[in-house]
């Protein structure tokens, strides 16, 4: 099996992770049904894509556990026996429908093809089939996610079937891992800028990936998992007033052309106080804590930080190092301080600096200031500054900060502010409270000093409207 031998070939740690568990939540359907009680919703989209390979492969080593199956099976060798459900809607792209057909004959995959809306069409389905369970290709972040877990019977008002979501904790990085490392194919739109696609009447091409191609005046798109923040994934989807009917310009969904890697929101822009009181609480129930890294509030930040961690570098004496710190201490160096010298092997780089009695570290793009207090960290900062000796640290030219404060609630300010942030993306938007009681502060920083202003006023205009709403 092709898919299971390109994850268990993969450095991607965390990819792993998520598929192992996928594959744990696959087989454990399958053993609690039979395969006629199972089937299988698949769209063309991107993360059901993922399911139907995950579904192969899941599938694949249960018969090989279950004793079915030696495992020799060649890819063309093994079918896929699970009911495949599409629902074919005269609104989806031309692009999702054709990759849908041409994937179920490239996989020997049996499309039961219904023409009704969701509901209607999966009452008939389960009148006329023994379905129990239906594999949805749900995330996390989904609309449809909202109190869902791995296995969830239906919701009050279908009909009884339970809902079984093995990709259900994965993020947007998680699937475009998982599509490119295995190397499968995807809807070509996808290679177009789209990033979550609906229907012809609400999807256009995520603005955040264009790019301007001069040359020829037209508007070009990256693929889709170039999108840095899998946080906007849906930022293509227009409300479908604002649409014309057939395709529609990108710049119909309210966003502007932005460079790449630029960065669009951001959360807790405020001195960091949760830190230090969360050592304090640890220590006072006996732990240490050695370290604190303070990274975006989103899973892909999170995680990627944890595989930091865990994936640092063999750490060895450097000699050159060594001999500053011998300089340094004098006759009072001893063995003991080999320990201050040891760093990431064959990554590191010394910054030397006439202030400085021994160089700043620097590995790959950190740099690591060894400061305990704050006059060091003044002088160290200096130097670093005054050398250049890094671009890293290239002036881009200051931020431009504005706030205000609201006494509504985070539950009331959160949808007008999730618009904002899709308005606005090169700015920063982050809220936070001082006390539980205290009023709610919004920030807004960028560069540009109109467009944090313009921020500032739309919010300001969409928090009035929710204000004039619940005083009526």
């Amino acid at each position: 099996m092709e898919i299971d031998k390109a994850i268990r070939e993969s450095d991607d740690r965390r990819l792993k992770a998520k598929y192992n568990n996928a594959i744990y939540v696959i087989q454990r359907a399958l053993a609690l049904y039979s395969i006629e009680e199972v089937a299988f919703s698949f769209n063309g989209g991107k993360d059901s894509t993922v399911l139907l390979h995950l579904l192969r492969a899941g599938h694949f080593l249960h018969q090989v556990e279950y004793g079915h199956s030696n495992g020799d099976l060649s890819d063309r060798e093994f079918t896929f026996p699970i009911r495949t459900i599409y629902f074919e809607s005269p609104s989806a792209f031309p692009e999702i429908s054709s990759f849908t057909y041409e994937t179920a004959d490239s996989y020997g995959v049996q499309l039961d093809i219904l023409r009704q809306d969701f509901k209607s069409g999966l009452e008939a389905l389960l009148k006329a089939k023994p379905i129990r369970a239906i594999f949805l290709g749900v995330r996390i972040g989904d609309p449809t996610a909202v109190g869902q877990e791995q296995f969830s019977p239906s919701s009050s008002g279908w009909p009884p079937f339970m809902r079984v979501n093995p990709i259900l904790d994965w993020s947007y990085r998680d699937v475009w891992a998982f599509l490119l490392t295995c190397k499968v194919q995807y809807c070509g739109l996808y290679d177009q800028g789209y990033t979550s696609i609906g229907s012809i009447h609400d999807t256009v091409p995520n603005a955040l990936l264009c790019i301007k191609d001069s040359a020829v005046g037209k508007q070009k798109f990256r693929p889709a998992y170039m999108l840095s923040d899998g946080r906007l994934e849906r930022a293509g989807r227009a409300r479908k007033s604002s649409l014309i009917a057939g395709r529609v310009p990108a710049v119909s969904n309210g966003l502007k052309c932005v460079e790449p890697n630029q960065s669009s929101l951001s959360f807790g822009i405020i001195e960091d106080q949760l830190g230090p009181s969360l050592c304090r609480k640890l220590h006072s129930i006996g732990w240490l804590v050695s370290q604190i890294a303070i990274v975006q509030n989103d899973v892909d930040s999170v995680a990627e930080e944890v595989e930091r961690r865990k994936s640092m570098s063999d750490m060895v004496p450097d000699e050159e190092y060594k001999e500053y710190l011998s300089q340094l201490f004098g006759d009072k160096y001893t063995g003991d301080h080999n320990e201050m010298a040891r760093l990431p092997e064959g990554i590191t780089e010394l910054l030397q600096h006439e202030k400085l009695p021994v160089p700043l570290i620097m590995c790959h793009n950190v740099i690591v200031l060894s400061a305990t207090n704050v006059d060091e960290l003044d002088v160290q900062w200096d130097a670093l500054i005054d050398s250049r000796s890094t671009s890293l640290l290239t002036s881009l030219g200051p931020f431009v900060s504005k706030h205000l404060t609201t006494s509504l609630t985070d539950i009331e300010v959160a949808q007008p502010l999730s618009k904002i942030s899709v308005e606005f993306p090169d700015i920063y938007i982050g809220c936070y409270r001082k006390s539980r009681t205290g009023p709610l502060a919004i920030t807004f920083e960028g560069k540009d000093q109109e467009k944090v202003e313009a921020a500032m006023e739309a919010i300001s205009l969409k928090l009035s409207s929710v204000v004039k709403q619940i005083s009526l």
